[in-house]
């Protein structure tokens, strides 16, 4: 054989890709006609790509016996690693293939953690009645590595708050959800209904941490009341703060509990008007696949009716 052509390591998926089921084929068939019959292709034309191919990887594949052929030692130990690399295509093929089903397809939905326990499983739950057979991977987390998974495909859409504002990414308003003051129930506020944030100033807030959405949320509204909240502890899951609360290490800005927590008491903030904008993201330009599409169709079909009131 002459030498082997010089390729760089990134070349040789695609310079030897497209030849490797024929060269499968011919190795099966050991016979160079038979396997042209079987691919559909002329004879000379895959004569011709088998030479090719041992130019390039400089290396004699087969031993010719007129018009059969036979694998050379070389030629088998490269028939194994083609045939597993062809399985692994085939696979790879079929999982697409099954996750863009419009039927039984796959739906990679991201949510915060606080609608987790009410909103999303009712929303999947309202979906399912008519797409029975829709199969959902679910990420639970905060909003901006919820965008960071869009952005890297490993997302298709996602619930979060506030509604992000980004040039790559299409985003829509759902609904809104109010937040309440949650202060231990033996506090001196306990006994209101209805507070000012402000009257909330000289206290100390248990919080979510920097980068999440309500952070950012419980910050701006503090800075419209006129103060900056002084806060005892970052954590990263709303009930946790609750409990916290509870336990009289602060007070906090959070939607409604999905169940009523004994010790804490939840009032309702006049001023400013403290709410969250729930949306729904994608990746702008991003093509859906049919059970996408439609899990998309079906959110955008509950705007206002998102949340339970």
């Amino acid at each position: 054989m002459s030498a082997t052509v010089e390729l760089d390591a990134g070349s040789w998926a695609a310079t030897l890709a497209p030849r490797l089921a024929q060269f499968a084929a011919v190795a099966r068939q050991e016979h160079v006609t038979r396997a042209a019959h079987q691919l559909d292709v002329p004879q000379p034309t895959l004569s011709r790509a088998m030479a090719r191919l041992e130019r390039d990887l400089g290396v004699a594949l087969f031993a010719r016996h007129g018009r059969t052929v036979s694998l050379t030692p070389a030629g088998r130990t490269f028939l194994g690693s083609v045939e597993r690399a062809l399985a692994e295509v085939d696979r790879a093929a079929e999982s697409v293939r099954s996750d863009a089903d419009p039927t039984a397809g796959k739906v990679a939905f991201g949510f915060l953690h606080t609608l987790g326990p009410e909103t999303v499983p009712g929303l999947l739950r309202d979906f399912r009645a008519d797409h029975p057979r829709v199969r959902f991977q679910l990420v639970q987390n905060y909003g901006e590595a919820m965008i960071s998974g869009l952005r890297a495909g490993e997302l298709d859409l996602c619930l979060t708050a506030p509604v992000p504002d980004a040039p790559d990414l299409v985003a829509r308003r759902l609904d809104e959800q109010k937040l309440r003051l949650v202060v231990p129930d033996d506090h001196p506020l306990a006994g209101r209904r209805r507070v000012r944030l402000a009257e909330a100033a000289a206290e100390l807030f248990v919080t979510l941490e920097p980068g999440y959405g309500l952070r950012r949320i419980t910050d701006t509204l503090c800075a419209e009341a006129g103060f900056k909240p002084k806060v005892a502890f970052e954590g990263e899951e709303a009930e946790t703060l609750r409990g916290l609360v509870a336990a009289g290490l602060g007070v906090a800005l959070l939607p409604p509990p999905a169940v009523p927590r004994p010790g804490v008491v939840e009032l309702t903030v006049t001023a400013p008007r403290a709410v969250r904008e729930i949306g729904v993201a994608w990746l702008d330009g991003h093509p859906d696949t049919p059970p996408v599409a439609a899990f998309k169709r079906f959110l955008l079909s509950r705007r206002g009716q998102l949340l339970p009131r």
